[in-house]
């Protein structure tokens, strides 16, 4: 798996994984790919920085910080709350059966049909490199789900 910074035609930044550079370039040629504040097709890779393990044995503290998250601006939680109001309305939640579910739809063992759920980042990644079309959602499932 890839981790992509990405630029939409009107600035915004955000990031996404994918499979291989060239699973980014097939999915962004096929307007699969958008913009997670506008919804914007037109994306692009964003300059970032890799990051490097330091030499030897030595520790990365960062990799220790606990991760802060800054507030969400009104226009993007509410974007998101609307995209998971769409999600929920269209599509099947199948809670931690979402890999094992996505490869029976995949396989044709499955009734063909939108579904979401819960994968750990190995399944999800077996799954994007067996050519099974997963992507993940900008949100949790709610507690009661």
């Amino acid at each position: 798996m890839i981790r992509y910074d990405l630029k939409c035609a009107d600035g915004h930044v955000f990031e996404a994984w994918f499979a291989s550079s060239a699973a980014f370039d097939e999915q962004a040629e096929r307007g699969l790919i958008a913009c997670a504040v506008c919804g914007s097709t037109k994306v692009e890779k964003s300059l970032m920085a890799p990051r490097v393990p330091k030499k030897g044995n030595a520790k990365d503290e960062k990799a220790e910080e606990p991760m802060m998250s800054a507030p969400v601006p009104k226009e993007i939680a509410d974007k998101l709350a609307a995209l998971r109001k769409e999600v929920e309305a269209n599509s099947d939640y199948v809670g931690k059966d979402f890999a094992s579910e996505a490869r029976k739809i995949h396989l044709g063992e499955s009734e063909a049909r939108s579904i979401w759920g819960e994968a750990s980042k190995e399944d999800a990644k077996s799954l994007a490199e067996d050519g099974v079309p997963v992507a993940p959602l900008p949100f949790m499932p709610k507690r009661d789900a």
